[in-house]
């Protein structure tokens, strides 16, 4: 792979974030009945971001969680499967409750959409809104994010790569050609 373009540095990701933070406020008139749920791997480090940045604007702590898609996704043979494990255990009530579904980059929409059916086996929230980082277009679902943070058009023969510093040591959102 072959680097194409540098998008964000963690200066302008931090940035990126502020502005989600300030629109997910603004957009729910408060934080009333708010929570973050991330999309393991990337997801989850970058909603604690946003909660973060809401606590510091509004002085109220979020509660932020996790969600393990594996066992929703649809690329899988479930029939390999003897007792799937369902790894959402950790996940708090969501019934009648505002979610922000927070994801690192939003491609086909498959992952979202494995999220959604995680998240709605656990109950039925009020909402769910979708924050993503890049919006990288490609859709196979009709699933479109409520809060982005860039839009960068790619080729199919590109990659996105988005690290955060709790799991890559470093923030940044690059471009590789294949």
């Amino acid at each position: 792979m072959k680097l194409k373009a540098l998008i964000l540095d963690d200066k302008a990701m931090k940035r990126t974030l502020t502005r989600i933070s300030h629109e997910i406020i603004e957009k729910n008139n408060g934080i009333d009945n708010l929570i973050l749920i991330g999309i393991k791997r990337r997801g989850y480090p970058i909603a604690k971001r946003i909660a973060k940045n809401i606590e510091n604007i509004e002085g109220t702590k979020l509660t932020v969680e996790s969600v393990d898609i594996s066992f929703y996704r649809d690329d899988l043979d479930n029939s390999t499967w003897n007792q799937p494990l369902i790894k959402n255990a950790n996940l708090i009530d969501v019934k009648n409750k505002k979610v922000i579904l927070v994801d690192d980059v939003i491609h086909t929409g498959r992952t979202v959409r494995a999220a959604i059916d995680a998240i709605i086996h656990l109950g039925r929230p009020k909402i769910i809104q979708l924050a993503v980082l890049i919006d990288r277009g490609h859709r196979e679902l009709p699933i479109r994010p409520d809060y982005i943070g860039k839009n960068i058009p790619t080729s199919k023969s590109e990659i996105v790569s988005v690290e955060v510093s709790e799991v890559d040591k470093t923030d940044s959102v690059k471009i590789y050609e294949i």
